[in-house]
Parts: structure tokens; sequence; C-alpha cells
């Protein structure tokens, strides 16, 4: 054997150890920060809200293993060795969801992200992800952020959290939502260097239709669910005003055949009506934020099936200059474009957009009471379940827990519910104060909160 052929055949063996020592201890760190799923749960005694119907009902829940397995209006006589839940009347909804969270924007400030290592980035980020878990938010649709090892870790077992889908990195043109780069520091394309943003995977700047279908499809092979692209102007971004028209039709078009060839679409950050009409017309599936739309084009997301991702941004939800709050004010009438997208029938999803405040992820819930100010309770409760999980499901073939539905209490959906110490439908308020109402935490099966014990069948 040649020195070559050794050296290759040690490096193949070393690999494989690394590779066998690796899928073998997963497990056990998996096993060790999780709950044990036990055989089988019975929620008896409760109220169901199903995440479709709005009216509650008395009802039986019998989880076997990450599944529900029956639903009964009645007693069910569960199998042995099953934990039994009394729910004493309280109502059992489906897990919350966020269709416009980011998980490692949130809890950390732009320095952290910017300057210190980014070991501190994800450890903020780790711990996040379990408090968004225990807030009742058993799966959210991450929308720019490098969060795919946390996904991982997360599906894996090995840290709390939602169920996650992933965007990857936000796709932006030079100068655009997501140039964070130093006004005066030459773009990549013409020799200057990345910003560390795109660096640590938060942002891609790619110019022309090649660049954006590279940057499309590397965030497609690292594992997005969907791709995330900036097609205007943002608050937090210092170079481009709210106005500005960012990535061609052709750009947008090539970003949309890329994500449709792996089977999945593409959502949009854009604000303005001409931004809005030039996504809807390249095949943009998703509007982010839209807060400055108008009631025709309203119409056609309806008529096009395009949805509306809305977050219910008030003043002091997120820390801004006031340059800042400047840029904002124009996006700032969420409840006027609400209550439009509702009596043109367009699809709207609720989502947050907390960015940049370690101290402030908390608003996550009390952002979705906002909701039932246009929707009502009942309304709201449907679109934080069942609604986003619609428009989750776009991803086709790229979502990663396509195996069962997702926001619904039916069976052979998801275990993924909360049990609520109230009223919900009622009085939505009592998510916000999620400590003490959310008795109950489950999700895939697992119960990751429980403050009224459980005794065997």
């Amino acid at each position: 054997m040649s020195t070559t052929d050794r050296t290759n055949s040690l490096i193949s063996r070393r690999l494989f150890l690394a590779s066998t020592a690796c899928s073998l201890t997963l497990p056990a760190v998996a096993q060790a920060r999780q709950p044990e799923r036990p055989a089988a749960i019975c929620f008896s005694n409760i109220r169901l809200f199903d995440g479709l119907s709005g009216s509650l009902r008395n009802a039986s829940v019998l989880v076997v293993g990450s599944k529900i397995a029956e639903i009964a209006d009645g007693a069910i006589q569960p199998p042995e060795g099953a934990q039994t839940i009394d729910g004493g009347g309280r109502v059992l909804m489906p897990g919350l969801t966020d269709a416009h969270w980011h998980m490692v924007f949130a809890p950390n400030t732009l320095a952290n992200m910017e300057a210190a290592d980014t070991g501190l980035m994800y450890a903020y980020a780790v711990a996040e992800a379990e408090r968004t878990l225990m807030r009742g938010f058993t799966t959210i649709r991450d929308t720019g952020g490098p969060t795919f090892g946390l996904k991982q870790a997360i599906d894996a077992g090995a840290i709390p959290g939602p169920r996650v889908f992933p965007s990857g990195a936000l796709i932006s043109q030079t100068g655009g939502h997501g140039d964070f780069g130093p006004a005066y520091a030459r773009p990549v394309p013409l020799g200057g260097r990345p910003s560390r943003f795109e660096e640590i995977g938060a942002f891609t700047i790619a110019d022309g239709p090649a660049e954006v279908a590279a940057a499309a499809r590397m965030q497609l092979r690292r594992g997005a669910s969907q791709i995330k692209i900036a097609l205007g102007g943002g608050v937090i971004s210092d170079s481009d005003p709210i106005d500005s028209l960012q990535y061609t039709p052709e750009e947008i078009r090539t970003a949309v055949q890329v994500a449709t060839d792996w089977g999945t679409y593409v959502c949009a950050h854009v604000y303005t009506v001409p931004g809005i009409r030039r996504a809807i017309e390249a095949g943009v599936r998703s509007i982010e934020h839209g807060h400055m739309v108008d009631v025709p084009t309203l119409k056609v997301m309806a008529d096009k099936g395009v949805w509306l991702s809305l977050q219910p941004f008030e003043a002091g939800d997120n820390p801004l200059t006031p340059e800042q709050i400047a840029k904002a004010e124009p996006t700032s009438h969420w409840d006027r474009v609400a209550t439009w997208a509702k009596a043109a029938g367009t699809r709207v999803a609720f989502g947050t957009d907390l960015l940049f405040q370690p101290e402030g992820t908390g608003a996550q819930s009390r952002l979705l009471t906002r909701f039932a100010k246009v929707f009502g309770a009942v309304g709201t409760l449907q679109i934080a379940t069942s609604g986003n999980c619609e428009l989750f499901a776009l991803s086709g073939e790229r979502n990663p827990y396509k195996e069962a539905r997702l926001g619904t209490i039916e069976r052979g959906a998801w275990a993924d519910m909360l049990l609520v110490d109230g009223d919900p439908t009622r009085d939505i308020n009592l998510l916000q104060d999620y400590e003490r109402n959310l008795v109950v935490i489950m999700k895939d099966g697992r119960v990751w909160k429980n403050q009224l014990g459980s005794i065997p069948a």
C-alpha cells in the first residue's frame, strides 16, 4: 500500500469512527434532556378546542406515542400502562404557532451577533428555544437566521424547543434589507469582504439571477423548508428606504423557480403595494408584513391564494432608534390592514418578528392576543393553530413534519397540545400569563410541563 493509500485509509477510518461515535452518543444526550414519552397518555374530563371548530365540546383524548390516537365524547379506555391526566374541565387546545419568528435574532443583541463569539449567540438562542416552548408555542416558522443546527438539536431531543420550519439566511440584494455591511464597504461582487452577518449565516447577499439561484439552493442544501427573500426596505436596516423596490422581477422569478423545483415556496419581506404586486406576479406565496398594502391588492392576494403573514406591531415592541421610528411610522397600521384582509378573504397568518431584545421575547404571547381586536378570540386561536399550519404545509416535500398534521387535535395528528386553566375562546388574554394558565404543555407526545400530575390508568 502506498503512503497516499495508507493516509486515505487512516482518514477514512477516523471519519468512520467519529461518525459512529456521534451516532451513538447523540441519542444518549437527547434522552438526557427530554422527558420520557409514555406508551400512552389519556386526557380525560376536558373541554376540547380542536383548532378548527369555533366551539368547545366535552371530550377525552388518547395519545399513543407521538400522535393522537383517539378522540371520544365520553370516556376512553386507555391501554395497559397508560397514564391519565384529569383535566378537571379545563380546555385542551393545539399548541400555538408563530409564522414569523427569529430563533437567533430575537434573544440576541446586534452586538452579540456582530462582535461576540458565536457560542454566546447560540447559548442565548438555546435558552430562548426552551422559553418559547414554555410559552406554549410548539411550532414556529423561522423567517431568517442561522437556525439549522438548533432545529436538528431540538428534533433530536438534545435541547427543548418548538418544531422549526427554517428559512436559513435571508437572501438580499446589495444595499437591501439584509445588507448590514457599512455603507462605504465595497460589495463582495466588486472585491469586498462578506459582512459578519453573512459569515454566520444570518443573511446572504446575492445580485443577479445566477447569484440568487445559488443563494436559494445553498439554503435548501442546508435544510431550509422555505426560502425567504427581501423585496423592499426595512425598519432596522440603515441603507434602504421603506419604499425602495428590491430585486428585479427576473431575480424574484429565479428564486421562485428554485424553490418550486424543490417542492416548496418563497416568502418575501415587503411592505409596499408596488413591492407586493411584483412579488405576487413573480409567484411568491407568502407576503411577510405587508403593512402598507391596499384593498385592491389584498383582493388580488385572495384570488391567487397568496398569504399575508401579518405582525401586530405597536410602539415599543422592538427597540428602535429615532431614525428607525420614523421609518416604521407608515407600517404601524396593522389592525387596519387586518380588517381589510378579513373583508377581502385574504388568508392571514400570525407572526411576531421580535428582534434583538433579549429581555422582550415574552411579548410573543401578548402580540398574539392583539389579533383578537380584529379576529376575535376564537378566530385568533384558529389562525395561531390550524391556520398557520396550512401556510407551513406549503413547504410540501420540504416539510420536516409532513408525516402527520400540525395545528389540530384530530385522530392521527401530532400530539402537540396545551391544557389551559380557563377558557381562551372567551378570554384569550389568559395566554399572556402562560406560567400560571398553561398547566400542561405537550409536544410530540412528551409532557414538557405538568402542574396537575398524572395517574396510572
